[in-house]
């Protein structure tokens, strides 16, 4: 019985996480903004992302991913470490990337 409520954890756990809307990355080595169009450019390339934002000032990087779908930390980890920056840490959150995208702009303007 202790295994089945383990194994309905885990299956429930997987779930919530594959459906995350928002996938943010703290990243070294963001310096220009060419950073960002590449980093966009390169991460617009999987077929399940949706939308990029890309903050130099807060060394983020964070993806949308589509319905339904959902890009691996190392799939990620990857792409990000053959273009030359170092990902340092990824969490996957329920928060849309609009709305991450308008606090960035808000704390921008403080």
């Amino acid at each position: 019985m202790r295994t089945l409520y383990s194994a309905m954890f885990l299956l429930t756990f997987g779930v919530s996480a594959a459906s995350a809307a928002t996938i943010e990355m703290k990243v070294n080595g963001l310096v220009c903004g060419f950073c960002a169009q590449g980093i966009e450019k390169t991460l617009r390339k999987n077929p399940a992302t949706a939308d990029v934002l890309v903050s130099l000032e807060d060394r983020l990087v964070a993806v949308a991913t589509k319905e339904g779908q959902d890009i691996s930390d190392a799939d990620l980890k990857h792409a990000l470490t053959e273009s030359g920056y170092e990902v340092k840490a990824i969490q996957r959150t329920a928060t849309p990337l609009e709305d991450l995208r308008a606090h960035l702009v808000k704390k921008a303007h403080e």
